[in-house]
């Protein structure tokens, strides 16, 4: 049995393709996407999109399910942006994913300075030393490691898996989740949970705005890279240099939505809709 969704509101492709998640792959119609320990196939056909997995709640949550992504798209365009209007009204199914956030703190480490071939290549080379064998759909994958295999592996592993100078960050990261956890995160306000993300080695403002915002669901979090601050410019005639003055214009600008915007203006800017 697979869940049924409105595919104008859940694009796969645009959901998965918009560098929100690393671990997925290209499957008959549509893609194989894993998360923690879980997997599952997800494709459109004609006005329907389907996910075929062993856990509908999991997955029911992970795609966002729940939440009225009409009225969102509706609130996009209210903004009167241009840029904004038309990655909503073009990526109207690109959807926010509620991913395991342990994962998302070693993936967006991973991902600082970077690009997602490599990103996706280091990460798949760790799932498969050190994730566990699962079987889904008549294939073979691997779980992502918890933090104690991670922690377990070492520097040398990392540098070896490709990680470069990003080694010693998952080294230490890792080994203090070990010891620690981040159960304790989840209770924090947005900027608390920032500013505790922060302190892990290899976190900085850009990271831990995209940790809080798919990792932790805080869709207030408005995550500022080489795209936004260049849109920033372009489309918004921003002025200012310094990125966390960009993140903080945007966060007051959009609110609660920020995130989602974030999201609709990176579609828009990446897929050349825009001027520049």
């Amino acid at each position: 049995m697979a869940i049924e969704y409105d595919a104008k509101y859940f694009s796969p492709r645009d959901t998965l393709e918009c560098g929100q998640i690393f671990r997925f792959a290209p499957y008959r119609e549509g893609y194989k996407v894993f998360s923690a320990d879980r997997a599952c196939y997800v494709y459109s056909r004609g006005n329907t999109t389907y996910i075929e997995c062993d856990d509908e709640e999991y997955f029911y949550d992970f795609f966002d399910l729940a939440r009225d992504y009409e009225a969102i798209n509706a609130r996009a365009r209210a903004f009167g942006v241009p840029l904004l209007s038309l990655g909503a009204e073009r990526g109207a199914g690109l959807r926010l994913l509620n991913q395991n956030a342990e994962e998302m703190i070693f993936s967006f480490i991973i991902s600082q300075n970077n690009n997602i071939p490599r990103i996706k290549g280091i990460i798949e080379r760790i799932c498969s030393e050190l994730g566990e064998e699962r079987t889904f759909s008549g294939g073979r994958y691997r779980t992502f490691p918890s933090a104690h295999r991670l922690a377990e592996a070492g520097a040398d592993f990392f540098k070896r898996a490709g990680a470069g100078y990003r080694d010693a960050y998952l080294a230490e990261t890792s080994a203090r989740i070990a010891d620690e956890g981040i159960a304790d995160l989840f209770g924090l306000s947005t900027p608390e949970l920032r500013g505790s993300l922060l302190t892990y080695k290899g976190v900085g403002p850009k990271v831990a705005d995209c940790i809080s915002l798919f990792g932790f669901a805080r869709r207030e979090c408005f995550p500022v890279d080489t795209w936004i601050e260049k849109l920033y410019h372009a489309d918004f005639g921003g002025t200012l240099k310094d990125r966390n003055k960009i993140n903080a214009y945007f966060c007051k600008l959009f609110g609660d939505d920020a995130g989602y915007m974030q999201q609709y203006l990176f579609y828009a800017k990446r897929e050349n809709f825009g001027r520049g």
